[in-house]
């Protein structure tokens, strides 16, 4: 019969018994020593911390599994993260790039100029424009006098800021600022360059989305690394234990060294 006797380092020793109590004890005797220099499994510390391996996985997902050992469960978590982080890092770039394109493409062909130009003609303005046609057109006009004469449910932000580029490709009345614009006084009629960047900034507005989605799949990743990881450190609590001490009992010949064997569930 062989009996394993766990040690504090996790080392198997292993005594052969041959099923004489008498015997065996001589056997165990003579090993005492080797015994008694490595504590018995339920001397060990060998309970895992559920809100430790839930803050693991909380901060790092996976590195709560790492702790509870589990470690397959662990590389699913941080896969899934590194996918995500990529996601977020990549769509987040795309939509930077396609925003200084579309931007770039705003500032070639819709001119604030030839809108001001359409609103003292159809809209009855009196708009004093910079004939300097070497300034860009968003410094031959004053701004504020602009706003005075816009009559729609708009007025247009100043150049550069992020609602400039937005109206001018989402509302009808800027319509006539683009270079292409032939409808005069039907400014409900759009022309293509002003499909054109419609399109290109939803684009970019998709790639952010994108981004953002991954970005909420983050956080949900860690909650459900950190709920996994408590799942896991109660589940590692809850395997069997099996220990074999070895107790002192006194006989009319002497005293003799007896094995007990002793099962522990720990939760």
């Amino acid at each position: 019969m062989n009996i394993c006797v766990l040690g504090q380092s996790d080392v198997n020793n292993e005594i052969k018994l041959t099923g004489s109590l008498h015997t065996d004890s001589k056997i165990i005797f003579n090993s005492y020593s080797e015994l008694t220099s490595n504590p018995l499994a339920d001397d060990m510390s060998s309970k895992k911390s559920p809100v430790l391996s839930g803050v693991l996985s909380a901060i790092i997902p996976g590195a709560g599994q790492i702790y509870n050992e589990d470690y397959w469960v662990a590389a699913a978590f941080v896969v899934v993260e590194a996918a995500l982080v990529t996601t977020a890092v990549v769509y987040d770039n795309k939509g930077d790039d396609q925003t200084e394109s579309y931007e770039n493409f705003a500032d070639q062909n819709w001119s604030v100029v030839d809108y001001a130009e359409w609103l003292n003609t159809y809209q009855d303005g009196n708009i004093q424009i910079n004939p300097d046609e070497n300034l860009p057109p968003w410094e031959r006009v004053n701004w504020n006098e602009l706003n005075s004469y816009e009559s729609g449910s708009h007025k247009l932000a100043p150049h550069g800021e992020q609602q400039y580029y937005e109206m001018i490709g989402k509302y009808h009345q800027f319509a006539a600022g683009w270079n292409d614009y032939t409808s005069g006084p039907n400014n409900a009629q759009i022309s293509p360059n002003f499909e054109y960047y419609a399109g290109e900034r939803g684009q970019a507005n998709d790639y952010y989305n994108t981004a953002s989605t991954a970005i909420v799949g983050i956080y949900i990743n860690h909650l459900l690394a950190a709920a996994e990881a408590v799942w896991g450190a109660a589940r590692f609590n809850k395997n069997l234990a099996i220990n074999l001490r070895v107790e002192t009992h006194n006989f009319a010949s002497g005293t003799e060294l007896i094995p007990t064997l002793k099962m522990k569930f720990s939760f």
